[in-house]
């Protein structure tokens, strides 16, 4: 027996729950919160991390402009897509997240100061942070633009993992890495990307979260 009520006793369908409105609010606070935070420990040892967020921090690295506004400015072609292929909810949704990442991230040296933090933990508390983040944003079927709002396009059309798709794009982040950073800082990045494509990955598949908003 195939479809996503096939693990159901008796072959039983199980029942959808909605999510509410003040259940998309707060999982895009605690999602952004997340990420946000990920992003902060990341870039307090000048490592990168998946898709337009890696690539933000990797340019903030080379120029004088910050991750957050980076993040915003690069997303902004996506969000164009994601109108195009998802609908304005989707958009509307994605939309306030960039914003909401970009600003905490901006706005981090305001309320985190970190004296020091290992590199090796900041990469992996880091993809943990970023991994949940992302998954509580994926299953309110909200992303972080960019890449992500390709990667839950290929998933609903075509079935594709979104976390394997998100690799994808990572790798090609990794190897624009190459070019900044050095090879362990470029390691320790890698690693942080498969434990946050590794979360999504294991958790957010079609038919496993029946909840829907």
């Amino acid at each position: 027996m195939s479809g996503p009520n096939a693990g159901s006793p008796g072959g039983a369908a199980l029942p959808a729950y909605p999510h509410t409105i003040w259940d998309d609010a707060i999982a895009l606070v605690i999602g952004v919160t997340l990420v946000s935070l990920g992003i902060t420990l990341y870039g307090a040892v000048q490592i990168t991390t998946s898709g337009l967020a890696g690539l933000s921090l990797l340019l903030s690295y080379v120029s004088r402009f910050d991750a957050g506004t980076l993040f915003f400015l690069l997303n902004v072609p996506f969000m164009a897509f994601g109108f195009w292929r998802m609908g304005w909810k989707v958009l509307l949704r994605s939309a306030i997240t960039i914003a909401a990442v970009a600003i905490m991230t901006r706005t981090a040296p305001h309320y985190l100061t970190l004296g020091w933090v290992a590199p090796g933990y900041a990469a992996l508390m880091g993809g943990v942070l970023m991994g949940m983040g992302v998954l509580g944003l994926a299953r309110h079927r909200t992303g972080l633009g960019g890449t992500m709002l390709v990667a839950l396009y290929l998933q609903e059309r075509y079935g594709l993992s979104v976390g394997w798709t998100q690799l994808a794009f990572d790798t090609l982040v990794m190897v624009g890495a190459l070019f900044v950073l050095d090879w362990q800082q470029v390691a320790l990045s890698m690693f942080g990307a498969f434990v946050l494509n590794l979360i999504v990955a294991m958790n957010h598949k079609p038919g496993r979260y029946l909840g829907v908003s």
